[in-house]
């Protein structure tokens, strides 16, 4: 036989159902958890207890709800025949505790499905890029999440400090590795696209035994922020085996410039007329300072006009014309016979009427 077809499980196989034949005699010993729930989880968890009881009653297991202490207790009874029964009931408690709803959690009770609440809360320190992170998680509307859950074939639930999976064991697996790559950074885009690539790998019998690392994407990270720079750049020196020269004394100095052969008068004026000699240095560069005040700033030089050319040339029968058309036009005053005729053509007029 070969290999391969060991390896592989048949289509439509399914481990046999766990039946009172195969544990006639029961259990020897009672075993029980119990889980709190926060506060507002109490009123949905009053409403849809009695559908828990029915649930968990099938296995013969019994549930109790205690609204004062706000915990859930899950006991095995003497008929119960399945060891893991109790398991499953603890599982779902603690799903309903962390606001799963009892149509998905009760689907922990089916032998193919199995749970896995992930704690993120401790994963970041700071609490505004936690929040950050966990909404990335989700995806913009839920459509991250929503991705990841068809991949998976599991229901994930982001509440709190907790994420809650429900689903097969290999699809929680992946849900756990995309949760904790998220809480570090790595945005849950990469391990979708990892995961749809394997989908469409997984539908090919020639590469079942084969590696898929060449078919699948490497991301590698990049450091956007660059290490900045300081502004005082220290330069190493180069390792010699021999000690530094060692730096003049004071004497040795004296005895170069040959100042330590001189009298104690010499080296008092010497001092003195160093002295006066930076004090003339200083008024000097301060009257300068001063002077700077009364030297007039540099004036711009004048920009030379061009001279317009008078020489025009004169048109003279131009001019003869305008004289000829002025001489045409009455100006001024009208001559004195004009107004007599006028004024005896208004008297005229005045007599008719």
């Amino acid at each position: 036989v070969d290999e391969s077809e060991l390896l592989t499980v048949p289509d439509g196989w399914k481990e046999p159902a766990f039946t009172r034949e195969d544990n006639p005699k029961g259990l020897l010993e009672e075993s029980s958890f119990a889980t709190l729930f926060p506060k507002y989880r109490e009123a949905y968890l009053k409403e849809c207890w009695p559908l828990v009881q029915k649930a968990l009653g099938e296995h013969y297991v019994n549930a109790t709800l205690d609204l004062i202490e706000g915990s859930m207790t899950v006991t095995t009874t003497k008929k119960t025949f399945d060891p893991y029964a109790i398991i499953r009931a603890r599982d779902l408690i603690k799903l309903l505790a962390r606001s799963v709803p009892f149509e998905q959690a009760v689907r922990i009770l089916q032998d193919d499905v199995a749970c896995d609440i992930i704690k993120i809360g401790s994963l970041v320190r700071k609490r505004d890029t936690f929040i950050k992170r966990r909404g990335r998680l989700l995806g913009p509307k839920g459509s991250t999440l929503k991705a990841l859950e068809l991949l998976t074939n599991c229901y994930i639930m982001v509440q709190g400090n907790t994420v809650s999976a429900l689903g097969p064991f290999s699809g929680l697996k992946e849900v756990r590795k995309v949760v904790l790559d998220t809480m570090k950074n790595i945005h849950p885009i990469y391990n979708i696209k990892t995961l749809m690539i394997k989908r469409e790998l997984a539908k090919d019998p020639e590469l079942r035994t084969q590696s898929w690392e060449r078919f699948l994407p490497k991301f590698k990270r990049k450091n956007l922020k660059k290490r900045k720079e300081p502004k005082k750049k220290t330069v190493k020196k180069e390792y010699t085996p021999f000690p530094p020269p060692q730096p003049e004394s004071q004497v040795d100095k004296e005895l170069a410039s040959g100042e330590y052969f001189l009298k104690e008068r010499q080296k008092k004026r010497k001092r003195v007329e160093e002295i006066k000699a930076k004090q003339a240095d200083a008024i000097k560069k301060r009257q300068e300072e001063r002077n700077k005040a009364f030297i007039p700033p540099k004036e711009k030089p004048a920009v030379k006009t061009k001279n317009a050319s008078t020489e025009k040339k004169i048109d003279v029968e131009v001019i003869k014309e305008k004289v000829k058309n002025a001489k045409k036009k009455k100006l001024g005053a009208l001559p004195v016979e004009e107004v007599k005729l006028k004024m005896a053509a208004d008297e005229k007029k005045k007599k008719k009427k």
